[in-house]
């Protein structure tokens, strides 16, 4: 867990606008109930991302899915009906990726507003070693060997370039917008 909380410390000093959205106390996911539903365990940082924030939308072009408390089922079903992956697989056209729940199927965890996923890949078994994949709009595949918030971390903090994105991205000073109910914010 120490470990964890030192990814979203990375995260939030490479994105320090994102900080205004953090909730006072924990947001309290029922994992046991989110992981049912997806039939699988999630990575314990991003874990800890989700009960510290609500979704968040990164420059009006990178929208981070977090599970909402009390609508886990919804969110694990979000993750796994992905039908433009399900048709690029049925053509051919995502290399050797498979739609979750294949196995090593991937599960997606963000997008982007020009047609750019994100997802973990579920494989190995560890979730707390599944890397990141990019799928770009223009049907481009990347795999980095970081877990999500750390991914975010280097992405922000300009150490991880990742090829296929707008030039703009990430911009040098990115704004970030907190969806969800914002009784759940902190105030400070």
């Amino acid at each position: 867990m120490a470990d964890d909380m030192l990814r979203l410390e990375e995260l939030e000093a490479a994105l320090p606008a994102m900080t205004r959205w953090r909730v006072s106390g924990r947001r309290e996911v029922d994992w046991a109930a989110l992981e049912a539903a997806l039939g699988v365990a999630l990575p314990s940082d991003f874990r800890s991302f989700s009960e510290a924030y609500p979704a968040l939308v990164i420059d009006d072009f990178l929208m981070v899915s977090l599970p909402v408390p009390g609508e886990e089922a919804l969110w694990a079903s979000g993750r796994t009906e992905d039908d433009i992956l399900q048709d690029l697989y049925e053509m051919g056209d995502a290399e050797e990726y498979v739609p979750y729940p294949g196995p090593g199927g991937l599960v997606s965890w963000a997008e982007s507003n020009s047609g750019d996923a994100f997802y973990w890949k579920t494989s190995p078994a560890d979730p707390e070693k599944w890397p990141v994949v990019i799928r770009t709009d223009n049907g481009e595949w990347f795999e980095f060997p970081v877990g999500a918030v750390e991914f975010l971390a280097r992405v922000y903090g300009r150490v991880i370039d990742v090829p296929g994105m707008p030039r703009n991205f990430p911009s040098d000073s990115p704004q970030v917008l907190g969806l969800g109910d914002r009784t759940d914010r902190s105030t400070a």
